[in-house]
């Protein structure tokens, strides 16, 4: 079983767990479910950087990343260096996460807020709201593409953008729908968690115009942004490069700078 099979066999059971434990009013009267969303899509449009940064602490390919850091003290930095958006992944099992790292980064961050996660179910996306995201991300790979079109649709219904991850051409047809706002391209196969920056290139002359592309995974150098700004990216999702130093804020201040120059 390779490991994304593996995570999604657990994942399921965890839904169900979650059904258990809560309802959908609870989800509903949390305290971020009325708040008004903040759009990551006209971040990046306005933003000469383009930068998404990510809270993880560790990963199946890495094991442990950064777990000596609280996370306050992360989404504060990354808060100083004038990211455009955050990304906070909240599985626990396979990446160290927590719903409350979320709920924490939404009482900081005044921007935009990706909840990082496997979503296979309509509840999930409650629960997203109601942690405090702004946008949700949907793996093509583990989803038909008349679940994608139901997930995204509940989202948008929420007032969550959604960002659409594909890791190959084959996958850009299940994710074209009305409700997907972005398109993510991810440069990690999940299967063997390889990176190669080169699937960005490929795939984006294909992704039609009309979706904000967004390249994720293996970006560790500021000229990267810069390259891939030419095939049409407008974020860049970075996480690991910047979760591996002593102050990832610091981090994605100087990186910024850089592309900036």
């Amino acid at each position: 079983m390779n490991v994304l099979n593996k995570i999604i066999r657990h994942k399921k059971n965890e839904i169900s767990h979650l059904k258990l434990n809560y309802s959908t009013s609870q989800l509903e009267s949390s305290l971020f479910f009325d708040r008004e969303t903040i759009s990551l899509k006209s971040k990046l449009k306005s933003s000469s950087s383009g930068i998404i940064a990510e809270h993880k602490r560790k990963s199946p390919s890495k094991d442990i990343i950064n777990n000596k850091l609280k996370i306050q003290e992360v989404i504060s930095g990354y808060q100083d260096a004038g990211v455009c958006g955050i990304s906070v992944l909240t599985d626990f099992d396979f990446f160290g996460g927590t719903n409350d790292d979320l709920k924490i980064a939404r009482e900081i961050f005044e921007g935009p807020i990706l909840r990082k996660d496997f979503i296979l179910d309509e509840f999930q996306i409650l629960e997203s709201k109601s942690l405090g995201a702004d946008v949700i991300l949907l793996i093509a790979s583990v989803l038909s593409k008349q679940e994608i079109f139901k997930l995204s649709k509940l989202a948008n219904e929420l007032h969550l953008e959604v960002l659409a991850e594909i890791h190959n051409e084959n996958e850009l047809e299940k994710v074209m729908n009305p409700y997907i706002d972005l398109i993510g391209v991810n440069n990690r196969d999940l299967k063997i968690f390889k990176t190669d920056i080169n699937i960005s290139k490929k795939i984006s002359k294909k992704i039609p115009s009309d979706f904000l592309k967004i390249s994720e995974s293996g970006i560790d150098n500021y000229n990267t942004v810069k390259d891939l700004r030419k095939y049409g990216f407008n974020g860049f999702l970075i996480g690991e490069y910047f979760m591996k130093t002593i102050n990832p804020g610091l981090a994605a201040s100087e990186f910024i700078k850089k592309i900036e120059l």
